[in-house]
């Protein structure tokens, strides 16, 4: 058996375990026999609130996690007293961003860093006492955008790291999110100095150029990698799945199969030469990003042992490879898909589906899939399906609203998988319908939008409504009567800064910033049509915005389960078991079994056949056994647990660590962390 998993016996020294991102432990104090001994053991409270989604690590016996506003903690993992803390907003005023799922450390055995981000900018500090390494980059950090080609657009572009890079050799190797040129680069731990990039929109002569229009690389963006990678050391090969190429809805302007978005790509960590790639969902127009990094393991396949590769999807498929040569385990076949009914853009014809495993979530919200928690929500479902109708995952570019069936947060999400030497794989999944429309680039009358209109409905809108009205349940607040809550000052800051789930918009032309301002806050002048100066601001469609399929109630608009935790066996490619993840405890009152709720973070699997999640709407932290998916313990949280856990031992004492932060699922948000472990 290889040795992916053999990370150090008592600390969680890796980002979701280990390089390949198995999320696994071989500690065993903590069994099926003991587990309802658990209590908590100690909380830490960071003082922040938000959506907390880091994975600690665990090192020496200290702590080492990201609070929600990205400060970077030192904490006693005996006791959960702080060592120390940073603050990056120390180094460089202004909003560094939230949603940080972790930090990454490197030692060679005699110094000992970390790696964090906040805004643009890859920081270095030291793990004993948290200082600024002022030798690394420029005065301590590196700005992620500089030094690349960005051909006459904003240089450099903003590059912020939501989930952490991996330590190869003395190189740091990381994505990022960007509306910029999708990049994945190698940083030398020591130094800062860049070692390599690769370019995922690529450019004339390189491989996947023909996939776009000509000039597609001088000024398209995105495809980029937010979801983390995992890493084959031994053979010095990177895994990066990639998100959709921007704009996520339109893809006019870059019409095409577009790689190397939405793909999982295997890199030389050495040099970040392309070894292989395969695309699981082609001219994306549905934002269908790769949501969680590839996990490494190893299977029996036709008689013969395989180091595998598998990818989860937000459709709930799972796709697995020859982690060498890229060739797919089980056939992938290309099925027909519904053609745009925009005119200016093209759908691609297939999209690929894999014969096994089965998928993890339904495919197609059917009339048998309308809610049935109650008669009020059986009939307001049925409605709503028959005036709107739905198509599955890929449903065709329409002015007519219908059901997106897997939706945009998953099937798969963020949280990442787990697996164990065996080659069971472990993940939650959200069975959450939404709901997908376009709508005209003019006014009712036919006039082009102003600038500040279009610009607002093209950045702002798939996330606050096009009638800005927003989402408060998926955490996009409301932008009407903005002037009356906050000042332009403050507002402009957010938009030039980011903060929250808000990227940076720095990106922008200023004249295309203030319009947005002038918009957003009522100030625009009436009447004025400002042409659009290049080709991404004719797109004639715009996206109507994220918006959840709900019934009256607030609940999903679907038939249980929302939200599942699933057992595969990729040595056979077969579902192994499937259980609800989270209740109602209202529902549960009324007679209807566990529905599962919608779910983020992901679990930890142990080789005392524990697997532990949080994830749930229901602030509750969850022991099953990973043989059966039978419940055997459960803690309430003082939020919800929407972050992958940790464990750890101390002193000969095993813990098991989770952030709590809530804020998702319309959630109460906080900051805490909490750690479990067996009485003395």
């Amino acid at each position: 058996m290889p040795s992916i998993h053999a990370q150090s016996h008592n600390d969680w020294a890796v980002y979701l375990g280990d390089k390949a991102t198995s999320h696994y432990s071989t500690l065993t104090q903590i069994t099926k026999q003991n587990v309802t001994k658990l209590k908590v053991a100690w909380t830490h409270d960071t003082g922040d609130v938000g959506e907390f989604q880091a994975n600690p690590l665990i090192i020496n016996g200290v702590l080492y996690t990201a609070s929600p506003n990205r400060k970077i903690l030192a904490i006693d993992a005996a006791t959960g007293k702080s060592r120390w803390s940073w603050d990056p907003t120390s180094e460089r005023p202004g909003n560094p961003g939230k949603r940080q799922r972790g930090v990454t450390y490197w030692t060679d055995g005699k110094e000992r860093r970390l790696f964090t981000g906040a805004g643009p900018y890859l920081y270095a500090l030291n793990a004993d006492d948290g200082k600024l390494i002022r030798s690394f980059g420029k005065n301590g950090s590196v700005h992620l955008g500089e030094g690349t080609d960005t051909y006459g657009q904003p240089s450099p572009p903003t590059v912020s790291i939501n989930t952490p890079g991996v330590i190869y050799k003395d190189l740091y190797i990381v994505g990022g999110l960007t509306s910029g040129p999708g990049t994945i680069r190698a940083y030398d731990v020591r130094t800062g100095a860049r070692k390599w990039i690769f370019y995922t929109i690529p450019r004339p002569g390189e491989f996947g150029y023909h996939s776009w229009p000509a000039d597609a690389y001088k000024r398209m963006g995105g495809a980029s990698n937010w979801s983390g990678l995992s890493l084959d050391e031994k053979r010095g090969i990177v895994y990066v799945p990639t998100e959709t190429a921007e704009p996520d809805f339109w893809g006019g302007g870059r019409l095409g199969a577009n790689l190397f978005a939405n793909c999982l790509l295997a890199l030389d960590a050495n040099t970040g030469k392309r070894l292989w790639h395969y695309q699981l969902v082609h001219h994306d127009l549905q934002d269908k990003d790769l949501p969680t990094p590839p996990v490494l393991l190893t299977v029996k396949h036709k008689g013969l042992t395989i180091d595998a590769v598998a990818q989860g999807t937000k459709n709930g498929l799972l796709f697995v490879f020859d982690r060498v040569t890229g060739e797919p385990l089980w056939p992938i076949h290309e099925v027909p898909q519904p053609a745009s009914e925009l005119p200016g853009d093209e759908t691609h014809p297939t999209q690929p589906i894999p014969v096994k495993p089965p998928p993890l979530t339904r495919q197609l919200y059917t009339a048998a899939d309308v809610s049935d928690i109650s008669p009020e929500a059986k009939a307001y479902t049925t409605t709503r399906y028959k005036q709107s109708g739905s198509k599955g995952a890929f449903p065709a570019p329409s002015l007519k609203e219908t059901i997106i069936f897997p939706g945009y947060d998953g099937g798969m999400e963020w949280g990442g998988a787990a697996a164990d030497p065996d080659g069971i794989y472990y993940a939650n999944v959200n069975e959450i319908p939404w709901l997908y429309q376009m709508v005209p680039a003019k006014d009712p009358s036919g006039r082009p939008l102003s600038l500040g209109e279009r610009q607002y409905k093209i950045q702002c809108g798939y996330c606050h409504g096009i009638d800005r009205k927003g989402d408060a349940r998926a955490g996009f607040p409301g932008l009407t009567e903005l002037s009356k809550r906050s000042s332009r000052q403050a507002v402009t800051r957010i938009v030039e800064q980011g903060g929250g789930r808000m990227p940076s918009f720095s990106h922008l032309r200023p004249d295309q910033r203030n319009a947005i301002l002038d918009f957003i806050l009522d100030e625009e002048k009436h009447g004025v049509a400002q042409p659009p100066r290049n080709r991404d601001e004719e797109a004639p469609y715009l996206f109507r915005g994220f918006q959840r399929y709900m019934d009256q109630q607030g609940y999903p608009a679907i038939k249980p389960p929302w939200g599942t935790l699933n057992a595969v066996d990729l040595n056979t490619g077969e579902i192994k078991w499937k259980v609800p993840l989270g209740e109602y405890p209202e529902l549960t009152a009324k007679g209807i079994p566990p529905t599962g709720t919608e779910n983020y973070g992901g679990p930890v699997v142990t080789a005392s056949g524990l697997l532990f999640i949080g994830a749930s709407a229901d602030e509750t932290f969850r022991a099953f056994d990973k043989e059966t998916g039978k419940i055997l313990w459960s803690a309430k949280l003082p939020f919800s647990g929407n972050a992958t856990p940790s464990t750890y031992m101390v002193n000969g004492k095993q813990y098991v660590v989770i952030s709590a932060g809530g804020g998702k699922s319309g959630r109460p948000a906080g900051g805490a962390i909490v750690a479990f472990a067996l009485p003395d």
